[in-house]
């Protein structure tokens, strides 16, 4: 399976917000934003010309890729499927990204970064509704469980992710219970649930141009 595998600081310095992709990390003064708020490479504290529209459509589509470790093939397909549903396609498309099992193991606090959660489920440490699901992609619905497999449960990196968790302020779409080590999608998610802001009509006007 292809994945992104470059410093995952660069991204967050290349679209000149934290993105939260390496956890903890990300909240404290070890973070790559704070230390160096400018763009990678030689050229990255170089003054900015004005964007041109198609950058500003480019670069929010690689962000949101960015945020969900997506590659170019899967975003499109997820881009794809978002325009078949009935409804907004900037809300589909949302909707369809904060749906993957790896994203909900991360949001309800299960994990420490989406890579960590991926990983949980590539390694079939997570339940859904109680059976072993290991497909990172795997769409969750409204009322089911995601829960981490009782063999699992004394790893460190769960349990830290947990403890921190308990600490910030939950998303409105899940919930997570703490003791028994499972967290549930209570509704669907909403673009105004979102803790980045993301133009999504930014993105509808790049793939219509295809």
């Amino acid at each position: 399976m292809a994945r992104y595998l470059d410093p995952k600081c660069k991204l967050c310095r290349r679209e000149g917000m934290q993105l939260f992709l390496k956890g903890e990390r990300c909240f404290s003064g070890k973070c790559a934003m704070e230390k160096r708020p400018y763009g990678p490479g030689e050229h990255g504290r170089r003054r900015q010309s004005k964007p041109s529209e198609y950058k500003l459509q480019l670069r929010e589509k690689q962000k949101v890729r960015s945020i969900y470790g997506v590659l170019e093939r899967q975003f499109r397909k997820t881009f794809a499927e978002a325009t078949r549903r009935k409804g907004e396609t900037g809300g589909n498309l949302f909707q369809i990204l904060e749906h993957r099992l790896d994203n909900l193991v991360y949001r309800m606090g299960l994990a420490p970064s989406r890579n960590a959660a991926r990983q949980l489920v590539n390694h079939n440490h997570v339940l859904v509704d109680g059976k072993r699901v290991n497909v990172a992609s795997a769409q969750v619905k409204v009322g089911q469980t995601i829960s981490i497999r009782q063999k699992s449960r004394n790893m460190p990196v769960i349990n830290d992710s947990i403890k921190a968790a308990q600490r910030r302020t939950p998303l409105p779409f899940v919930e997570l219970d703490a003791a028994n080590y499972s967290g549930r999608l209570i509704r669907e998610a909403t673009k105004g649930d979102l803790p980045i802001p993301v133009q999504d009509n930014l993105i509808i006007e790049l793939y219509s141009k295809v």
